[in-house]
């Protein structure tokens, strides 16, 4: 990975071969691997279009996700194509390391179907990476 890259931790439509993984490529991001959170994070499915993931402290699930090397220039091209309500923030990984993050404003979730329990969007999805 380049010294001039931000390691973004992705949930959902930005992952390989999904819908919006194509804005992903158009920056230059490079996959890196595949992750997940710490048992803090809670995700919910916005309308089956995409997930929306928030962090509850010691109250959530490990949740898949993916990391990727992103051009710092390329984040804010990403973040104004991604749906309403998503932000980037801190995520922390499973390995304890805090990265970048796509995260959902607590009013999107709302009214949402919660999917924590299939630890993510690729499961609840059934859109499996294969590679």
């Amino acid at each position: 990975m380049s010294d001039t890259k931000v390691l973004l931790a992705v949930n959902g439509t930005l992952m390989r071969g999904l819908e919006l993984n194509p804005n992903m490529l158009a920056v230059g991001a490079e996959f890196v691997a595949e992750s997940a959170t710490t048992p803090d994070y809670r995700c919910w499915s916005i309308n089956d279009r995409h997930p929306g993931m928030v962090r509850y402290p010691n109250a959530g699930a490990a949740i898949a996700l993916e990391l990727w090397a992103v051009p710092p220039a390329g984040l804010g091209s990403i973040l104004q194509k991604e749906p309403a309500g998503l932000s980037i923030g801190k995520v922390t990984l499973q390995d304890g390391q805090e990265v970048l993050g796509v995260l959902a404003e607590p009013w999107l979730v709302e009214g949402q179907r919660e999917i924590t329990e299939t630890g993510g969007w690729r499961n609840y999805t059934g859109h499996h990476h294969t590679k």
